[in-house]
Order: C-alpha cells, then sequence, then structure tokens
C-alpha cells in the first residue's frame, strides 16, 4: 500500500468526522478545532459501528451508539463501554491534498 490523497482540505468541516476509505479500510478524518487533521480507524472497537457517524468534541470522537469517546491523537478509548483503542494513521498535508497511508499507524504512547 501507499500513501493515497482521501479528500482535500478544504472539503473538510471543523468538527466534524468524514468517513473514507482507503485500500478497503475504514478511517474517519477529522478536522479538530485547532486546525489539525487526525485519521483514525472509522469502526468503534465495542460495538461495529462507524465512528465518522459520531461526535467531535475537542480532541475527541464519540460513537453515536454507545457513547464510547476515543482520543484522536492516540485512539484509546476514554471511557466505556470501549476498552480497545482504534488505530491512528499518519495524515499528510500537501497544498490542500489530505493524504494517508492506511498502512502506516502512528506510535503512541
Amino acid at each position: 500500500m501507499s500513501v493515497s490523497r482521501v479528500c482535500g482540505l478544504s472539503e473538510l468541516v471543523q468538527d466534524e468526522a468524514r468517513r473514507v476509505e482507503v485500500d478497503g479500510v475504514a478511517i474517519a478524518v477529522v478536522l479538530d478545532g485547532d486546525g489539525d487533521v487526525h485519521a483514525i480507524g472509522d469502526v468503534c472497537t465495542h460495538g461495529d459501528i462507524s465512528l465518522s457517524d459520531g461526535f467531535v468534541e475537542g480532541d475527541t470522537l464519540e460513537c453515536w451508539a454507545h457513547g464510547s469517546a476515543f482520543s484522536l491523537r492516540t485512539g484509546r478509548p476514554l471511557n466505556l463501554p470501549a476498552f480497545e483503542p482504534v488505530p491512528v494513521y499518519e495524515v499528510v498535508i500537501d497544498g490542500d491534498d489530505v493524504l494517508i497511508d492506511p498502512a502506516v499507524t502512528k506510535a503512541t504512547a
């Protein structure tokens, strides 16, 4: 796999998640209130629900179905019922292009 353009930066709406799919991998892309773009796995680890249908608040994305919130920076769940993290992907901004390689995840501490 390699880096792919997933959308334009100008297409993202602040504090809203957008679902993209790259090489069969579902990813939620978020432009946060600070102007940072995040990419995390789009599937809630608790209930196989699309996180991009959820709610962005600060640097978290909350699953609409059961309320688990995930850190956009680390992928870690911040509350139950989820207890497994989602992957976090490196994002490259090139002009207006948002680029992601689904084979490259961030190492988080």
